[in-house]
This record gives C-alpha cells, sequence and structure tokens, in this order.
C-alpha cells in the first residue's frame, strides 16, 4: 500500500493523531501484519518529543464525560466507553466520574486516558483513585502505555472486520 492508503487506512488508531500515523507511513506500509504496524506506529509515539506526546494524550476524551453526554466522541472512543457501560452509568457514577476527571486534570493537566474495553464501572473507577496517588512522570508513561493498548485493540478491531 501507499503512504498516502497507509495514512487513510491507520490514521485514526490515534486519538485525533493522524501525525502518528504519517510518521510511520514509509516504513509501516510494507509492514507484513498489524502486529508489525503496531509496534511501528507505537514506536513513533515512543521517539516523539515530549509536547507532541503531551498533545496525544490531551487528544482524549474524558472517560464518562461532557463529550460522550453530547455524542462528540469519536466512533472509537463511543463504542471503547460502551464496551465497558460508560454510556449507563447512574447519576452517582457520573458524578463521581465527573469529579475524578476534575482531580485528575487538574493534577496531572491532561484527561485520564484508559484501555476500557472488557472493564467494567466499578474497575474503571477504581483504576482512576489507585493512578491519582501516582507522580507526574509515573502517569505519563502510564497514560502512553494505556494509548498503546487501545491502539492495538484498535487494530485488532480492523483486522476482525475485514
Amino acid at each position: 500500500m501507499t503512504e498516502a492508503e497507509f495514512v487513510r487506512r491507520f490514521g485514526g488508531i490515534y486519538e485525533h493523531s493522524a501525525w502518528v500515523a504519517e510518521a510511520a507511513a514509509a516504513e509501516a506500509a510494507a509492514a507484513g501484519d498489524l502486529d508489525e504496524i503496531a509496534t511501528l506506529l507505537a514506536e513513533c509515539v515512543d521517539n516523539a518529543a515530549t509536547d507532541r506526546q503531551l498533545a496525544l494524550i490531551r487528544a482524549h476524551p474524558d472517560l464518562a464525560g461532557k463529550a460522550q453526554i453530547a455524542g462528540e466522541l469519536t466512533a472509537d472512543s463511543t463504542a471503547e466507553q460502551a464496551s465497558a457501560g460508560l454510556d449507563q452509568c447512574t447519576a452517582e457514577e457520573y458524578d463521581r466520574f465527573q469529579a475524578l476527571n476534575t482531580r485528575y486534570k487538574d493534577k496531572f493537566g491532561f484527561p485520564f486516558v484508559m484501555a476500557v474495553r472488557g472493564s467494567s464501572r466499578a474497575e474503571i473507577l477504581a483504576a482512576f483513585a489507585a493512578r491519582l496517588e501516582n507522580d507526574a512522570t509515573t502517569e505519563f508513561e502510564t497514560a502512553l502505555a494505556e494509548i498503546h493498548k487501545i491502539a492495538r485493540l484498535r487494530l485488532q478491531a480492523m483486522d476482525a472486520h475485514e
């Protein structure tokens, strides 16, 4: 596939960050399988400047946040949050998510990111609370690791639909 075809196909794997696919396109367009593509995309993120990595983290929506309620999430984010039941929060759970989202962003300067597919609301809330105890460096690295998990899950979903 050409580099342009690669970017068209994989530009949405990293949330609102087509630059990842653009940076990997030359090498990844000739990749043999999705696992190799996932590795090349992740390496582009890991080798990017810190400000670019921060922009990638900030491109992610809050979990059970206002964008979800307003229907403003990407199709992938909508499906991922729904798979964890985040579209079915009770009023109490929704309020808890909003409070944690605010505390987290106030502390770290970016949204809480977690690969939620297959997790329950209770598990996500517990992870949220636990990760609020992290220092900024640990949480930055954790957010990037979770983003890589999300990307791999998105690639696997693409593969399953082909």
